[in-house]
């Protein structure tokens, strides 16, 4: 039986479902709070017998859980028919529970809280006080049909905190309620989660997971978040790696907490002189951050979206504490990337985003491409890659503010002074020769640099000037050093870059 929200209206109720300790009441709760609902957690409609009998140690049997969940259903009957919306968890172990918690409700849209065995065994230890015995997990395992496709759920793992639980699942809400389409329609989308495993077998960069909407297909690895792939009607967008390939070049990496150069690794910082690893070496600086060989954890998954997350824990030269997350979503209009980081620590942290996707338009060099860089300024550099002022480019070789070949010009350069739509959108467009197709890079918020590399300088030859390496950048290079447009997050605070591709003529 098919159920959940598949009215196109938003839901009423939230059913929170999921086996002992896996944080039902907790995530309940806190959902209801931050949604501003009325909140019923199932245990309260158990009876006492039913009580005395899992305090015992016996599990329930279907004859002991029918007069439970039809007390369940008539409470969220009430809710309905006054209006009100609620969240309530219940276990629902079996797919006959949820269907009779879930049939003829329209409205109700299910969320299952995923955990291994290990995490919920050592919550369930370490609880104290309550009726449900930790040796009744197992049982509840045994029973256990996690929801299917058809059921609509919204999938979180619990592996991370309750806070980051809940706001997985409200960005996950957000989606479900945008791209909502009566049910049979084209666009419906069978949502399923992380803890069905990743598309691929593991590889040097980790798992990855495969996304789909339409005629658009992108690839995400567990290595450094990193965007892999990004295929539309089966012809490739993205210069980037093969399954079974490292990543080289900064390919599709996210570069956190700062993009780009630190010259000589050494800043200063709240009165306290900090020496990052240097990582290129051959110019003395520390380069593209601290996470790009950090393997991320899935927090929520659908068929068109993954939510990646890490921490960022206290190490030298960076002795902060910082929560990140990146969301990879497949929308009409093609690949949306929001990146959020929290200042998770006690004190302020210096912060800078960036990310490195190469572009391609299906040309053998990108001499022939047609480049757009909406921008007024470039950024001069020293040999070591370092900004030494600002310059414009009107009229000179480097600017593309009107749309024309790249030719054999080498671009490893950061550009500012954006000009951005009427959306607050700056857009860096890559066009096909013939001008009849191509993929625009758009810049939202966060973003106030670019840089573009034609990849001149790459480790294998044979990679040089196969793509344009486009990379959304919240500071410039050396904004550790030098303050500029460098971000300060405070205690709580939380910084997000957002970007995304656009294809056209691909149809």
């Amino acid at each position: 039986m098919a159920h959940g929200t598949t009215t196109g209206e938003p839901p009423q109720l939230l059913l929170v479902v999921g086996v002992a300790g896996s944080g039902k009441s907790t995530v309940g709760r806190l959902l209801a709070d931050r949604l501003g609902w009325v909140y019923r957690d199932a245990d309260e409609f158990h009876s006492e017998a039913n009580r005395s009998k899992m305090g015992a140690g016996h599990a329930l049997t279907d004859s002991d859980r029918a007069p439970w969940l039809e007390a369940i259903g008539e409470w969220m009957d009430g809710m309905i028919s006054a209006r009100q919306q609620a969240v309530v968890t219940c276990s629902a172990l079996k797919r006959g529970y949820r269907d009779t918690l879930m049939a003829g409700r329209p409205h109700v849209l299910l969320v299952y809280l995923h955990g291994s065995r290990e995490l919920l065994g050592s919550r369930l230890a370490a609880r104290h006080g309550h009726f449900f015995p930790a040796d009744l997990l197992d049982s509840q395992l045994a029973d256990l049909q996690e929801p299917e496709t058809d059921e609509h759920p919204l999938v979180v793992e619990i592996d991370q905190p309750p806070e980051a639980i809940v706001t997985a699942v409200l960005s996950l809400m957000r989606r479900d309620s945008a791209a909502r389409q009566p049910a049979g329609s084209d666009s419906e989308r069978a949502v399923h989660g992380a803890f069905a495993g990743p598309s691929e077998s593991p590889s040097p960069t980790g798992v990855s997971w495969r996304l789909v909407r339409g005629e658009q297909r992108a690839v995400v690895v567990q290595l450094g978040g990193a965007l892999r792939d990004y295929v539309v009607n089966g012809r490739p967008l993205l210069d980037g790696f093969s399954a079974g390939s490292a990543i080289t070049g900064g390919r599709g990496q996210l570069l956190l907490p700062w993009p780009n150069r630190v010259g000589g690794g050494r800043y200063g910082f709240g009165g306290r002189s900090l020496q990052l690893p240097l990582t290129e070496v051959e110019k003395n600086n520390a380069i593209h951050g601290l996470l790009r060989w950090a393997l991320w954890k899935p927090l929520a998954r659908t068929d068109d979206a993954v939510v990646l997350g890490t921490t960022l824990c206290p190490q030298p030269g960076y002795p902060f504490l910082l929560d990140v997350r990146v969301e990879y979503r497949l929308g009409p209009e093609g690949l949306t990337t929001a990146v959020h980081a929290t200042n998770t620590g006690t004190e302020s942290a210096p912060y800078g985003v960036g990310q490195h996707p190469y572009l391609t338009v299906g040309t053998d060099l990108v001499d022939s491409a047609l480049l757009t860089v909406p921008a007024r300024y470039l950024l001069r550099t020293d040999d070591m890659g370092l900004p030494v002022g600002r310059a414009p480019v009107d009229g000179g070789p480097y600017d593309f503010r009107a749309a024309r070949p790249i030719g054999d010009l080498r671009l490893d350069t950061a550009f500012t002074g954006l000009d951005r739509g009427p959306d607050g959108r700056a857009v860096v467009r890559l066009a096909h020769p013939s001008g009849l197709r191509g993929i625009d890079l758009w810049l939202g918020e966060g973003t106030r640099y670019v840089q573009v590399y034609t990849g001149d300088t790459l480790a294998e030859p044979e990679r040089r000037r196969q793509g344009v390496a486009v990379e959304a950048m919240s500071c410039p290079p050396d904004a550790f050093r030098s303050g500029t447009d460098l971000t300060v997050l405070e205690p709580g605070a939380t910084h997000v870059l957002r970007w995304g591709l656009n294809p056209w003529g691909y149809s």
